[in-house]
């Protein structure tokens, strides 16, 4: 008897533990990410759209939380509450390039891998064993220095390769809106017949881009064209443009493909939308994050494309890119 209630007990504890281990195996197949982007905004709605197909295809759990405004004090105590969550991974698009390292430092403490989509902390540079910054996996986005490239050859073209110009932008230490008004000035510098004024900013609001176009307009009346490095100083720039009874005089080209900008393009008011393709970058953020949590090595970077729109394409096959809420 006691050889045979021996025997039972170790296949009972066998079967229960092979339980177990089905179980822990199939956690571990069913990763938890967490996407945690900049700011309520269309460009990120449309890239969480992109997350959650890579989700259904990958079998995890996606998380989504957006922060009401572009900051630290906004962003901050979310990544704090992902981070209690424990999620495998956390896709984040860091709203400061240098405030954001510790915060994420403590995530990866905690067990959570990081891969950063859309902007990126420190150089963007992971996996090179230098610097205290290079501690993601993976950093997903667009070229955003080329972006500002592009934006910078189409507003010369627009305005006859002459006249006087500037860049409307959020903030300073902002990753991918410093890149695009680098991208900008290096290649405006290209073209002698065209003086580029001093960037302003307007902390991500659309009315204090409006007021500076007002406000140079004053002391610049033959501005020719006007850059928008984001969302809000392009919505705010064209505005303040229309405001000024400039629209078609004053070229507008303005980065990122809002809803309605098929109607500010087809009107005037804006003459150029360049638009970056943010359900990639959720897309391939989740499956990225899925290989890593799955014991597999991801690319340190994986950079998307544009698409430049304007009357020519805003009808037809340019339609697809503008974000959506």
């Amino acid at each position: 008897m006691n050889t045979r209630r021996t025997v039972l007990k170790l296949t009972l504890a066998a079967l229960f533990g092979g339980m177990l281990s089905a179980q822990a195996w199939a956690d571990a197949n069913k990763p938890v990410i967490a996407l945690l982007p900049g700011v309520v905004d269309p460009f990120y709605f449309t890239m969480h759209r992109g997350a959650e197909k890579a989700a259904k295809e990958e079998g995890v759990e996606l998380l989504f939380q957006v922060p009401k405004a572009w900051n630290t004090t906004e962003q901050v105590p979310i990544l704090k509450a992902f981070i209690a969550k424990k999620p495998d991974v956390l896709l984040i698009s860091p709203v400061d390039k240098q405030q954001l390292i510790q915060p994420l430092k403590e995530a990866v403490a905690a067990g959570i891998k990081v891969i950063t989509v859309d902007t990126y902390i420190g150089d963007g540079k992971y996996q090179t064993g230098k610097g205290d910054a290079d501690f993601p996996l993976s950093y997903i986005a667009s070229d955003n220095a080329e972006g500002g490239r592009i934006a910078a050859r189409a507003l010369a073209k627009a305005i006859g390769d002459k006249g006087e110009v500037y860049c409307e932008d959020n903030k300073p230490g902002i990753s991918s809106t410093d890149a695009r008004v680098e991208g900008f000035l290096d290649e405006m510098k290209k073209h002698p017949n065209i003086k580029v004024l001093d960037t302003q900013y307007n902390e991500d609001d659309a009315n204090k881009a409006a007021a500076h176009i007002a406000a140079i307009l004053a002391r610049n009346p033959d501005l020719a064209g006007v850059f928008g490095a984001n969302t809000f100083s392009g919505k705010g720039a064209a505005e303040g443009v229309k405001k000024a009874g400039k629209q078609g005089k004053v070229k507008v080209v303005v980065f990122d493909a809002v809803p309605g900008i098929d109607q500010d393009i087809k009107s005037g008011l804006v003459d150029i939308a360049i638009a970056q393709k943010p359900a990639e970058m959720g897309y391939f953020g989740v499956k990225y994050g899925a290989d890593a949590a799955r014991g597999k090595k991801i690319p340190a970077i994986k950079g998307t494309g544009f698409v430049v729109l304007d009357k020519s394409n805003i009808d037809g096959e340019g339609k697809q890119y503008i974000y959506s809420n």
